[in-house]
């Protein structure tokens, strides 16, 4: 089954903008996204049984030597949808109680494994000030973060792993896509994909993360059956979304922020970004969002939440 149209329309737009700097991240599905009965049915499945992946590539695994003793201990279990036909991947999208008013504002912290040398430029592919804010304002997030990220910036990488305000997802370690075409990012075989979700999650403990959730957000959001098979022993929930922002590149605070307040229904996953040289505006945007939609009686949730419904 492949994406709605609203999602492929919104999705590939997304994708062509961020393919310019990030190569393609948070674009959504495009014609590789997978078809057939199976995928239909792994994607928003039923809260399973919580099976946290082998200890070398556990989420929720906490690393004492990098732990902050003011830090709440990560859940045990952070639920998980059961797989899908065959052993496939599930995939979650929107909560499926779209009663209660909740949001999940998801933020992804993009940097592909070969953008060391525009860092070491001076290029900024984090965003501390919209961290702050999502602080200061209380609002519970999760970061769907690159492995290569948390080894460029292992200190933000740790301060928010071990904030009980935010969750950290995996965003795979390089950006390579998980499957082709996908806004011309270069493909991993099945092999190499599964080894990059766990080189994620090694990178998260090494940087001294602890708040890690078994959840993947694929990158440029392209996934098929095969992908999904690929990282099937991962025992993670793929994590698309139902609200595109439009912060990509995008120069206009308010414009984003309409983006956002325009699409938002009970249960919603939102993909906004958290790097300040591909979404400049972003903290601005949220600075406007929240409040409007806590007007409306939404509440914000991580994404443990909505899925745990």
């Amino acid at each position: 089954m492949t994406l709605s149209v609203r999602n492929v329309a919104v999705a590939a737009a997304l994708g062509a903008a961020l393919c310019t700097a990030l190569a393609g991240c948070g674009g959504g599905g495009n014609s590789a996204s997978g078809s057939g009965s199976g995928h239909q049915a792994a994607r928003m499945g039923t809260p399973g049984t919580s099976t946290a992946p082998s200890s070398a590539s556990s989420p929720g695994a906490p690393q004492a030597a990098g732990s902050s003793p003011a830090a709440a201990p990560p859940p045990a279990k952070a639920p998980t949808l059961a797989p899908g036909p065959n052993g496939l991947t599930p995939v979650f999208e929107r909560a499926k109680q779209q009663t209660d008013k909740t949001v999940a504002l998801t933020f992804d912290a993009d940097m592909t494994s070969d953008q060391g040398p525009r860092a070491a430029d001076g290029e900024h592919f984090d965003n501390p000030q919209l961290i702050a804010s999502l602080r200061t304002l209380k609002v519970p997030s999760t970061i769907f973060m690159t492995g290569r990220w948390a080894e460029e910036y292992p200190d933000q990488a740790k301060a928010i792993g071990t904030d009980p305000n935010f969750e950290i997802a995996n965003h795979s370690y390089s950006h390579h896509a998980f499957t082709s075409p996908c806004y011309g990012l270069p493909s991993l075989d099945a092999a190499a994909a599964r080894a990059d979700v766990d080189r994620a999650f090694a990178a998260f403990r090494t940087a001294g993360a602890v708040n890690t959730v078994p959840y993947f957000r694929f990158p440029g959001g392209c996934y098929n059956d095969q992908a999904l098979r690929a990282i099937s022993t991962a025992k993670v929930t793929a994590v698309q979304w139902d609200v595109v922002s439009g912060d990509a590149f995008a120069k206009d605070p308010d414009a984003v922020a309409e983006q956002v307040l325009t699409g938002v229904k009970p249960g919603s996953v939102v993909v906004m970004h958290c790097t300040r040289s591909a979404a400049p505006v972003t903290e601005e945007a949220v600075r406007k969002i929240v409040p409007e939609l806590r007007k409306r009686g939404y509440r914000f949730v991580k994404v443990s939440e909505l899925i745990g419904k």
